[in-house]
């Protein structure tokens, strides 16, 4: 690196020296040599004045390599070219050229991303020469190490930069984005690349600037390589380098074993005393003002050492006397569902099972295979029985037996489809409620969520509390309770109208209390109000009448029906799924 370092001086004093005109104060420059593309392994830059014959700066520059600070032309255009490395005519081996008009006494970073090659590389991102001004040659404190972090790797999504304690880096920083200055204290840190989307942890670092003495300098930190090799031509797998303001060889951050956890907190609490709660982690407060059937997205906790959850009601101040308290020691990198369940009440709920934090190791936050939908299963329901569960409409038959209060079972990975769920006591083989768990129309399609059953079987016997029913949570914390799959109709009283079955397939029967006999007009509209079917009918007689309606050119989703004549407008909600 001393030879490139001293061979980029010399061309930069040619340069000069051959210039028709005399130049300003120069600018100062650092090259960084990021491109994984193979065919850019080894490279030479050549400078082009436009008034001189090109001169090589740099002779056979290295993938990961760095040149020191440099003084280079400014106040007039120049241009750069990129070719293979050994080249020895610029204008017939460059690959790619860049002309730059630089600032004079500015500083400047300068990084040399992306592919060069014409296919083999996914995705193929252009080569670059990314533009840094502002760089800094040693630290703006003498105690700091003043750090600008890259984002190099072409195959990574936007990425979050995180200190295990001292938290965001930075935020959502895409392909060839700069983030900087960070002026951080001389010290060891833990660092987290996280997928911006959805917050999860690719890897950890360790980045020792107290260890490896760069207290007083400014260092580049790049994102490099590629996360996904086997689509990039077997290229170098990603990490985190360091260059320093000397150059030479880029120094790899270490790995480190994860430090954090992610995890999920689900209130599933139906006692009107925990209606609503707020969420503590040790002395901290992590979810505030949590309610009954709400839940978190997946977040990071502390891994490795002991930590304590605690629950207190809402706008609590700290943890003392706390409703209840937890204490967990998770494992790095997991993933964790965590569901608050039971009575906390001494009185009113019958049977008045205990209140508790409930925990799920190995959660997941997408699907293991594209197109299907992983589902978890909780019996959350305090006072329902043992239950198996099966599936109606496709039919898929059962899919869980004997299923607990307190119990998870899954993951079910099921194909993305609308499906019906019955809910059976296993003693009685009785049917106790079914459902439609619509995961297409519901747009579920490669997520995985967590399924509860939730409320109480008998609210008399339960303080008048929630109703029964099964709720689906997301990964990101949304909550959708499952709606109750209708295959038949009571007798329908004067004035209204019954309609099943619910979700329907092909045909859907309404059930109408004729008073008077007339013509009963129906329409069908999607939930923008647009109308996609209409259809009029002529009653006979007086009492209850079916009318049939074909549903079966309807797209799967959900619809709302309208039954009227000169005197009433009714409405109803129907599903149709395909």
């Amino acid at each position: 690196m001393r030879v490139k370092s001293l061979l980029f001086a010399l061309a930069c004093f040619a340069f000069t020296a051959l210039s028709l005109n005399a130049q300003p104060s120069p600018a100062r420059v650092q090259v960084i040599h990021n491109a994984a593309d193979l065919g850019a392994a080894t490279v030479d830059i050549w400078l082009d004045d436009g008034i001189n014959p090109p001169v090589i700066l740099l002779d056979n520059f290295e993938f990961r390599t760095a040149t020191g600070w440099t003084n280079v032309p400014a106040g007039m255009a120049f241009t750069l070219g990129v070719a293979p490395g050994n080249s020895t005519s610029y204008a017939t081996d460059t690959l790619k050229s860049f002309t730059f008009n630089l600032t004079p006494s500015e500083t400047y970073v300068i990084i040399a991303n992306g592919t060069v090659s014409g296919m083999g590389y996914n995705p193929a991102q252009p080569f670059e020469l990314d533009v840094f001004p502002m760089g800094r040659e040693s630290a703006t404190n003498s105690g700091n190490t003043d750090v600008l972090i890259y984002h190099g790797a072409t195959d990574a999504p936007a990425v979050d930069i995180v200190e295990v304690t001292a938290g965001t880096l930075a935020d959502g920083i895409s392909y060839r984005d700069f983030e900087g200055y960070l002026e951080l204290p001389n010290a060891n840190y833990s660092i987290q690349v996280r997928a911006d989307a959805n917050n999860t942890t690719v890897q950890q670092y360790g980045a020792p600037l107290q260890t490896l003495n760069m207290a007083g300098e400014s260092i580049v930190v790049l994102a490099s390589g590629f996360l996904d090799p086997s689509q990039n031509s077997n290229g170098p797998g990603f990490g985190l380098y360091v260059a320093t303001d000397t150059g030479g060889v880029l120094t790899p951050l270490p790995t480190e074993a994860t430090t954090t956890a992610r995890v999920q907190v689900i209130h599933n609490s139906a006692d009107a005393a925990a209606a609503t709660v707020d969420i503590w982690l040790n002395d901290v407060l992590l979810l505030d003002d949590l309610n009954f059937q709400e839940a978190s997205p997946f977040i990071d906790a502390p891994a490795g050492v002991a930590f304590d959850v605690s629950v207190q009601p809402s706008n609590s101040t700290d943890t003392v006397n706390a409703l209840a308290k937890y204490t967990y020691t998770l494992t790095g990198g997991e993933k964790y569902i965590l569901v608050a369940n039971g009575i906390v009440s001494t009185t009113g709920y019958s049977p008045l099972e205990p209140f508790n934090i409930w925990v799920y190791a190995g959660a997941r936050e997408a699907a293991t295979m594209s197109g299907n939908t992983d589902v978890l299963v909780f019996h959350g329901s305090t006072d329902a029985p043992i239950v198996n569960i099966d599936e109606t409409l496709v039919p898929a038959g059962n899919l869980i037996t004997g299923l607990e209060y307190s119990e998870f079972r899954g993951y079910l990975e099921l194909g993305t489809m609308d499906y019906g769920l019955a809910v059976i006591d296993s003693a009685a083989m009785a049917t106790a409620a079914t459902f439609s768990a619509p995961l297409m129309t519901l747009g579920l399609q490669d997520s995985a969520i967590t399924v509860l059953a939730s409320g109480f079987l008998d609210p008399s016997m339960n303080s008048g509390g929630q109703g029964f029913g099964l709720i689906a949570v997301t990964q990101s914390g949304m909550v959708q309770p499952l709606p109750v799959l209708v295959s038949a109709t009571e007798p329908v009283e004067n004035g209204e109208f019954g309609l099943f079955p619910n979700p329907a397939t092909n045909n859907v029967t309404l059930r109408y209390n004729v008073e008077k006999p007339g013509e009963m007009n129906v329409t069908v509209r999607d939930l923008t109000g647009r109308v996609l079917m209409t259809q009029n009918v002529g009653t006979q007689g007086i009492g209850e009448q079916d009318i049939n309606l074909n549903v079966s050119e309807l797209p799967s989703g959900t619809y709302m029906v309208e039954l009227n004549n000169d005197s009433q407008r009714l409405v109803k909600k129907v599903q149709v799924m395909h």
